[in-house]
């Protein structure tokens, strides 16, 4: 069997952490398959780091522009793949062998307003449209996700198949006591904090989050930071507005993109790690924390309640107060964040990527026709 997979977005932060752990994981289960990569030029070089059954082709094609639309048809004429597997919503309507496409989640058709224009919604209404009707299987990240596919587009339910995601093995591994206190030093953590890590964009509720936060100052806890892990703050003024609207700024940081060994003491130092989204196909970040042992406090709606389960304290994103309460809860009751600790380790537990790129290796046989 050859199973040609689109590997452009290798290093994105959330589609890109997908990629990498479906190769590394097809890498370790299969030997025999060859696999052809789609890649751009700087990474010509990674099927020869998962072995001789991996082979790049060169894709030069940006994402989402109309070179794709034909060169990608193009390669896989070429190369005669079994099955082509698009990790993302885009599956080119030329493509005529079977595929497989990955719909993480329809968060462009939930939220239109948070696209730049009418353009880019029509865009992605129609390339989610086009990769639902023409792929041979869907793979989606949860079953909230698979609602809202079934929503939109005009599918049976037997096309979709839910394969979790996982965390990345290293947010497994204790880091060394040194390395924290190194890490505790160099962003000077001689205090409490609220922790969260994700993308800056609208629908992360980051607003409210500050806006929680300032109220968490006043009822008692004036001693607690607030630190957010993300992209540029640029890519949202507003956030810097409610920082200034409630006079934050000693007590709110910044801190952008970071290693993950340095993201990994982080969630480990933090008292509560707190993920606000209004929606998300899975939602990663919340199982690092649970992972590494911090207590989380995450939304009730999408799919975080069917991630979280039981071992996080859900809150409704849309309230403010509630937003409060379930910070509070947390850090005034010591038994119940140790419960919530204990807890989420077991839930993090229940998610592997292994399982899950095995189940995603299956449906290429079945796809491909070798079953």
């Amino acid at each position: 069997m050859r199973v040609a997979i689109d590997a452009r977005k290798l290093h994105d932060f959330g589609i890109g952490t997908y990629i990498r752990n479906l190769l590394r994981h097809l890498a370790r289960i299969d030997r025999e398959n060859e696999y052809v990569l789609l890649c751009h030029e700087p990474d010509m070089g990674v099927a020869g780091t998962l072995g001789e059954n991996f082979r790049s082709v060169l894709e030069p094609a940006d994402n989402y522009s109309l070179s794709e639309q034909i060169h990608v048809p193009w390669v896989l004429l070429r190369e005669k793949p079994d099955v082509y597997h698009a990790p993302h919503y885009v599956l080119p309507v030329a493509v005529r062998c079977r595929s497989v496409v990955t719909i993480h989640d329809c968060i462009h058709l939930m939220f239109p307003q948070y696209l730049p224009n009418r353009a880019a919604y029509a865009y992605a209404r129609g390339a989610m449209w086009s990769a639902a009707r023409h792929s041979d299987r869907i793979l989606t990240v949860s079953e909230a996700s698979k609602r809202d596919i079934l929503h939109f587009f005009n599918v049976a339910p037997e096309k979709i198949s839910v394969v979790y995601n996982a965390i990345d093995e290293r947010f497994w591994v204790e880091p060394a006591a040194e390395d924290i206190e190194r890490v505790r030093e160099r962003f000077q953590l001689d205090q409490r904090f609220v922790l969260y890590a994700g993308t800056i964009k609208p629908h992360k509720n980051l607003v409210r989050l500050i806006e929680a936060f300032a109220e968490l100052r006043r009822g008692g806890f004036e001693e607690l930071k607030l630190l957010i892990i993300g992209d540029e703050i640029s890519k949202l003024p507003a956030l810097r507005r409610a920082v200034h609207s409630h006079k934050l700024h000693k007590h709110v940081r910044f801190l952008g993109f970071l290693p993950d060994e340095t993201l990994a003491a982080l969630y480990r130092l933090a008292s509560v790690f707190v993920f606000p989204s209004l929606y998300e196909g899975f939602g990663l970040p919340p199982l690092e924390a649970m992972a590494s042992g911090t207590p989380v406090v995450t939304s009730n709606v999408s799919s975080l309640p069917e991630v979280a389960g039981d071992a996080a304290v859900l809150v409704d994103p849309y309230d403010v107060r509630a937003i409060v309460e379930g910070m509070r809860r947390v850090l005034s009751d010591p038994m119940l964040a140790n419960e919530m600790r204990r807890r989420g380790l077991v839930r993090a537990r229940d998610f592997s990527w292994e399982r899950s790129v095995a189940r995603t290796h299956e449906i290429y046989r079945l796809v491909a026709g070798w079953n």
